[in-house]
């Protein structure tokens, strides 16, 4: 592997991603950490909702 091959390998993410209820903008966890309050940067709103992941889980019923 090149150098520029490794250093152009995304990150995996660390935390959640939390979307904001008036704005709508996802935020991650990261940068809500350095606030004292959970507020969204953009419009200051704290009310998050969580962005799960799409997949489905599907469970067999006895």
């Amino acid at each position: 592997m090149d150098e520029q091959e490794k250093t152009e390998a995304p990150e995996p993410q660390s935390g959640p991603s939390y979307e904001c209820v008036r704005c709508g903008r996802r935020v991650e966890f990261q940068e809500l950490e350095r606030y004292i309050s959970f507020r969204c940067p953009f419009c200051g709103y704290r009310i998050f909702r969580k962005v799960r992941a799409p997949i489905v889980k599907h469970i067999k019923a006895i």
